[in-house]
């Protein structure tokens, strides 16, 4: 179960503060996060099996992150298209973050469930077609799981109110993000037994940072968005008994 945090237009220093963990299957195949050979001024991890990707963002500041959306009841449709592409083809086009969504609803069906956010330093959308219709995101300190934007799952409200706390000082750091997307407690609360699973796994999914032989938090992201122009991005990977493999930095 993903997990992105992020704080939109709260703090004065940074327009966008962005915690997220991508958790998935160990066996998928994934490189560290970089810029892209082919798309230049394109900063993300990379989807090895289907090509795109979880969350990125561009020197320029244009910013997209996407979560599956969990239907268990669905049934298991063929469908080729990859979710990921969602994300690549937002960082490296050129519309505004509503324009993009529009276009993502009307391509919807091609799709699994998905939710995805798509942004500027000036503007942040959010769209999923299991929606209607593409939302500006309000101000304020959100969650995104495996559903849609802010669903009250435990760990989504208990992540926005741990994030509001760490943003207090005139920085944030990116280690204090990481330190709470690495707490491997549980979150107040239960996860509704609509998700789909017995109460093991709902317990598991319940942790900020998932360990599991098959299954779990693959890597953690920090993306601060600065006023002045400034990008900072920090990937922090893991192998499946949680141990860290690699810590990626960048600043632009």
């Amino acid at each position: 179960m993903c997990l992105i945090l992020f704080a939109w237009q709260v703090h004065p220093r940074y327009p966008l503060v962005m915690a997220a963990n991508r958790d998935e299957f160990h066996a998928r195949p994934a490189a560290a996060a970089d810029f892209w050979p082919q798309e230049p001024e394109l900063l993300a991890g990379r989807d090895l099996q289907a090509g795109g990707t979880w969350l990125g963002v561009t020197r320029s500041g244009r910013f997209a992150a996407v979560t599956n959306y969990r239907e268990p009841l669905a049934p298991e449709v063929p469908l080729e298209r990859s979710r990921g592409e969602l994300v690549r083809g937002y960082l490296a086009g050129g519309d505004p973050p509503a324009t993009h969504a529009r276009a993502v609803l009307r391509a919807g069906s091609a799709y699994r469930g998905f939710s995805l956010l798509l942004g500027t330093r000036q503007a942040l959308v959010q769209v999923s077609n299991r929606q209607d219709a593409a939302e500006d995101v309000g101000a304020g300190c959100h969650g995104l799981s495996n559903h849609l934007l802010d669903t009250e799952w435990p760990k989504v409200k208990s992540g926005r109110a741990r994030l509001q706390s760490l943003l207090g000082g005139e920085r944030v750091e990116p280690e204090a993000l990481l330190a709470l997307l690495a707490d491997r407690s549980t979150a107040p609360g239960e996860m509704p037994a609509a998700v789909g699973a017995d109460e093991p796994r709902r317990h598991l999914m319940n942790h900020f940072f998932i360990v599991s032989p098959d299954y779990g938090t693959r890597s953690s992201t920090v993306l601060l968005l600065e006023r002045t122009g400034a990008v900072e991005f920090v990937e922090r990977r893991f192998a499946p008994d949680g141990s860290e493999t690699g810590t990626s930095r960048f600043l632009l």
